[in-house]
């Protein structure tokens, strides 16, 4: 399997896409072709990865997919390959899923890719060491290769760190001073989106010479390793064999395996674009993605020929999160204003009185397939009269209440899809 290490942390915001993108960018540019991943569900920060060098970036998802498919995901080649975790290395559900539990840890055993921790030491110094050696120690099938110390606050904080780290046996790969620039624009569903950055390469080659000054990269390259990959499975089944795709700044949210796997089979992918009012093509199915459209609420009402395409489109259509919003009657923004939408649901959201939804689903629809995915929104919903589409549990097994809806050959669900259940 192609060598490769994995960019983790103790916790959330501790700077892993900044060592993420600084890396992709150094590696690159030192003519590695750098095979970058993402553990868990994410949209945004694949996308960032894309920009700092030049690949796809694919999720590694334990608790969503089986073996089969981690082993397509980790067939993707390249010199080396690098994984951004999330949250923290051992943050996952109660309830092992099909490989695991989501967690990064579990990536890390899956693969055989050491770990490199990013530790904010800001307010403490020799104590960091006791938490990475506790990290160390953990999981005896999960391997620390080493730390780089993140927002160090002067020569003699990076010698105490380092006495620490020294004094618990645990490599430090480079010290990154504190700087308060170098953070990219956050709202609610995390980062900004790539495509909206305002200057993303100037950051992304600031995060690389800021990286290039304070880290051994040629340490870190030696320190990539790999097991035995699981064996590739089948690929993900299409919806249709010609797929009506929404694609802008406000429907982006699909992931890049599906697409990937879709096309293997054969099928057609054909992009348009709500937000420039384009109606979606001739197809089998419609597929609305979600995204932002809680942002866009009032072009895509005004958006008359996207709106009319819609209703009358001859094949099957589906929405996933924003999508499902857009199907429905109306989306309410978070200033309280009534969008009136597609209609050919009778879903009715707000974001008005936001209130988080998050956490991995197990969707149950008739006919007995079953999906592995997750939901993240911020929406209420104050009407949803249509039939259910299918039973959704959570990763403890509870029903959730956001069970999508169906009337026809229109579908919508909360629920993102990442892989088919066994």
């Amino acid at each position: 399997m192609t060598p490769g290490l994995i960019v983790s942390a103790p916790r959330s915001g501790a700077g892993k896409t900044t060592v993420m993108l600084g890396l992709l960018r150094c590696l690159t540019e030192d003519g590695i072709a750098v095979q970058p991943y993402k553990c868990g569900p994410d949209y945004i920060d694949p996308a960032f990865h894309r920009a700092a060098c030049g690949r796809d970036s694919f999720n590694l998802d334990s608790w969503a997919m089986p073996a089969g498919l981690l082993g397509r995901q980790l067939a993707r080649g390249g010199d080396m390959a690098l994984a951004e975790g999330s949250m923290g290395l051992f943050d996952g559900v109660a309830r092992p899923g099909a490989t695991g539990t989501g967690a990064s840890a579990d990536i890390a055993r899956l693969t055989g890719w050491p770990v490199v921790l990013v530790l904010d030491v800001s307010g403490q110094a020799q104590t960091a060491a006791a938490l990475a050696l506790g990290m160390a120690r953990f999981r005896p099938d999960v391997q620390i290769a080493g730390v780089i110390l993140n927002r160090v606050a002067s020569p003699r904080h990076e010698r105490l760190c380092r006495l620490g780290m020294e004094a618990a046996g645990l490599r430090v790969f480079g010290a990154l001073p504190r700087r308060g620039d170098l953070t990219i624009a956050e709202r609610h569903l995390g980062l900004v989106q790539a495509v909206e950055h305002p200057d993303l390469e100037a950051a992304v080659a600031q995060y690389a010479a800021f990286l290039r000054a304070h880290v051994d990269l040629a340490a870190l390259r030696a320190a990539a390793a790999g097991g035995q990959a699981p064996a590739p499975g089948p690929a993900p089944r299409p919806p249709g064999q010609r797929i009506a795709l929404a694609q802008d700044a406000a429907f982006s949210f699909i992931y890049p395996h599906l697409l990937d796997a879709w096309r293997a089979q054969g099928a057609e992918i054909l992009p348009f674009s709500p937000l420039a009012d384009a109606p979606p093509p001739a197809a089998d199915i419609c597929w609305l993605p979600g995204g932002y459209p809680e942002l866009h609420a009032g072009r895509i009402a005004a958006a008359g020929r996207f709106l009319a395409g819609l209703r009358g489109f001859a094949g099957r259509v589906h929405g996933e999160c924003g999508g499902y919003m857009v199907l429905g009657a109306a989306l309410i923004d978070a200033e309280g204003q009534r969008h009136e939408m597609a209609g050919l649901l009778g879903l009715v959201s707000s974001y008005e009185k936001r209130r988080m939804h998050l956490g991995y689903r197990l969707a149950e629809l008739p006919g007995g397939t079953r999906q592995r995915g997750h939901e993240f929104h911020y929406s209420t919903i104050l009407a949803q009269p249509d039939a259910p589409l299918a039973r959704v549990t959570d990763a403890d097994g509870a029903e959730v209440a956001e069970t999508g809806s169906r009337r026809g050959a229109v579908s919508g669900t909360f629920f993102h899809l990442i892989a088919e259940a066994a």
